[in-house]
């Protein structure tokens, strides 16, 4: 009964913050976002355990296998366009990887944070079952590797369609790869507000982040750290 109780409010904060975001359409109001913010604040409010909380919320957790891979079929449907980009798709998401590490890097350089810590930090922009278990390969922290990747994701999210006006971004190549291989599902989450060619972009160049991110930040914090 707990575990269904906990579904069902979970589900049902997140469609009232969709409902809200679809009215407003701030991105502040991101449904992922504001729904997070609420059920973080109602299990402090009253002393509930995050373990009770996954009770219910595994259920929900579990969902997010099917979720990724119903994402292959927009990407099939799109495979001619795929295929004709792929060498901006590539680069994008090899510079994309970079910047990601990089910037992992010297966050934690300048909050001086601990080497356990800044090998948690590396994959924050590859997708939370891949970052979990690049972390662990190299030494981090995998729970809290899972956390990093959702804050990134977020404020890819967020941020992302600002710098798309900022930057003037207009192609769906561009925002697909720019969100897929920097805010990983969530940010390709965000992607379905601008069409099926956006969002294929988005998925290919999370799945991609995700298999270069695999083999190549090992390697590297081998090589370096």
């Amino acid at each position: 009964m707990l575990a269904i109780t906990i579904c069902v409010a979970t589900v049902i904060v997140f469609f009232l913050m969709k409902k809200m975001y679809a009215r407003f359409y701030h991105p502040i109001f991101f449904p992922v976002f504001t729904s997070a913010i609420i059920i973080i604040g109602v299990l402090l409010l009253f002393h509930i355990p995050y373990e009770t909380y996954m009770v219910g919320g595994q259920w929900i957790n579990r969902l997010l296998g099917p979720a990724v891979v119903s994402l292959a079929l927009p990407l099939y449907r799109q495979r001619k366009l795929i295929i004709k980009n792929y060498k901006a798709i590539l680069t994008g998401i090899v510079v994309a990887l970079i910047v990601g590490t990089g910037s992992a890097v010297a966050l934690a350089g300048l909050f001086h944070f601990k080497n356990e810590y800044l090998r948690t930090l590396i994959p924050k922009s590859i997708t939370s079952p891949v970052a979990m278990q690049i972390s662990k390969v190299i030494d981090g922290n995998p729970t809290l590797a899972a956390v990093f990747v959702i804050i990134t994701g977020i404020i890819g999210a967020i941020v992302g369609p600002l710098l798309y006006k900022i930057c003037k971004i207009d192609t769906p190549i561009a925002k697909g790869v720019a969100m897929g291989s920097s805010a990983h599902g969530i940010g390709v989450g965000k992607l379905t507000e601008y069409g099926e060619k956006t969002v294929s972009m988005g998925s290919v160049s999370m799945t991609l982040t995700a298999l270069l991110g695999a083999i190549l930040i090992p390697i590297a914090v081998i090589i370096f750290f």
